[in-house]
């Protein structure tokens, strides 16, 4: 394929993000009448110490709320003194990530050539690559080998950098370290250790993860094939989700919900707040959830763990290794914007080492710097140990890379509910998943073996 196809659509399908700092919100429609806010931020004095553009306005969408909020105003104002002759103003912004997405795809499928920045999810990326809607960022030399090699994978399309990460979320394990001396060191013992818990500590659940029929079911599989040795979709494009190493980790999964039942059947409703409260509540040995949760569960006014529990990777097996799913926010460049070079000096500066130490001190954001983990500086923003909060990160692994992902992943959501639900057993699940995944990725051009299914 000589380049990436274009991808064009007036109506985005609906979709459920996983990766933000917080759980994402609800699938609520934008209407035809949101009303988008701007919100000029005052120009601060002083002299930057290379000339600037002159009259220069850029937008940049944002939260209008919290702390979030407060901090970008700062950075950004910040900015503007070291850049006067740039003046930047915050366009208001859903912080839904689904609201924000249909709200970018209106804006940028009419051509519109603002706002100049925008802020993605991760799994964004491509999707906006491929039509056209992002600069290529490899003209201005960005230092990519400071940030997390994962990183670098999902903000890449077609070899070519299109964002850079403002910061990571990712996947992990909490686990109870009052009624554990160690984190469990692969899927095995996290059975055998959460069936303990329960026989012993008297707990109904011995793992909480999030089951229902949405995104965060596909990360918590991707977790489980990594930790089988298997991948969703390979490094070269070929769909692997029926590979001996998924049915295996699908097998996993279902045997802890029908078999030991240390997976309550409860769970296959589940999202991040349901999974979060059962263990808030003691009701659990251990939780597949996302970083957000830990300033919650020590909470001693609301949590019965506060103190008493920990993170780690979610484990392995031999045959795989520990696998945590990348979530976080980029920064990319409209492509119609005016101002190119501009805009890339904001978001150099945005995720230099400085802004997202404050960012991770006032919002608890993790750093998509791996230098920035060995900085004493870091311990005390982060709500867990930032050696552990590395560790984590090395192992996280992107969701499938590529334009079609929700597309994709809707597939595959189906498939794995209805297994997990004992409608399909596991092999058939992900057979008909594959097939449906191959089909969708030659219908639009994507796939590396065009010709896969033609005999079946």
């Amino acid at each position: 394929m000589a380049g990436p196809p274009r991808f064009r659509r007036s109506v985005p399908e609906p979709r459920r993000i996983i990766g933000a700092h917080h759980p994402p919100a609800s699938t609520t429609p934008v209407t035809s009448g949101l009303v988008v806010l701007a919100a000029t931020l005052a120009l601060a004095a002083g002299c930057g110490k290379q000339k600037p553009a002159e009259g220069v306005v850029l937008t940049f969408p944002a939260s209008a709320v919290g702390a979030e909020a407060d901090l970008l105003q700062r950075q950004l104002g910040r900015f503007m003194a070291d850049h006067p002759g740039i003046r930047v103003v915050r366009r208001e912004t859903p912080d839904a990530a689904d609201q924000r997405h249909q709200l970018y795809v209106q804006w940028l499928n009419a051509g519109a050539s603002e706002p100049d920045i925008l802020q993605l999810d991760v799994i964004w990326t491509p999707e906006f690559a491929a039509a056209g809607w992002i600069l290529p960022l490899d003209r201005f030399a960005p230092d990519t080998a400071a940030f997390f090699p994962a990183t670098m994978k999902a903000d890449r399309w077609d070899g070519t950098l299109y964002a850079l990460p403002w910061f990571v979320d990712v996947g992990m394990l909490y686990w109870r370290s009052d009624l554990f001396d160690h984190p469990p060191a692969s899927l095995t013992e996290l059975s055998d250790m959460a069936a303990r818990a329960r026989s012993d500590a008297g707990l109904p659940f011995g793992v909480v993860w999030q089951g229902a029929r949405y995104e965060g079911l596909v990360t918590v599989f991707l977790e489980h094939i990594g930790a089988f040795g298997g991948a969703i979709i390979d490094d070269s494009g070929h769909v692997t989700v029926d590979s001996p190493a998924a049915i295996r980790a699908l097998e996993y999964m279902r045997a802890q919900i029908d078999s030991t039942h240390n997976v309550p059947q409860a769970a296959l409703t589940w999202h991040e707040e349901e999974s979060r409260f059962a263990f808030q509540n003691g009701r659990a040995a251990f939780m597949r959830n996302w970083p957000y949760a830990v300033p919650l569960l020590e909470d001693t006014s609301t949590s019965k763990v506060a103190g008493r529990f920990d993170v780690a990777p979610f484990p392995g097996t031999p045959a795989g290794r520990p696998t945590a799913a990348l979530g976080g926010s980029e920064l990319a460049i409209n492509a119609n914007t005016g101002h190119p070079a501009e805009a890339y000096a904001l978001i150099a500066y945005l995720t230099r080492p400085e802004q997202m130490l404050e960012r991770a001190r006032e919002v608890g954001q993790y750093p998509a710097r791996p230098g920035l983990y060995e900085m004493p500086e870091l311990a005390n923003a982060l709500a867990v140990n930032p050696a552990t909060a590395r560790r984590i990160i090395e192992r996280a692994v992107p969701r499938p890379v590529t334009p079609v992902y929700t597309q994709l992943s809707s597939i595959l959501q189906i498939s794995l509910h209805r297994c997990l639900t004992g409608q399909q057993e596991p092999r058939a699940a992900l057979a008909d998943a594959a097939r449906d995944m191959r089909r969708l990725l030659r219908k639009v051009g994507l796939s590396p073996e065009p010709d896969a299914d033609a005999a079946r």
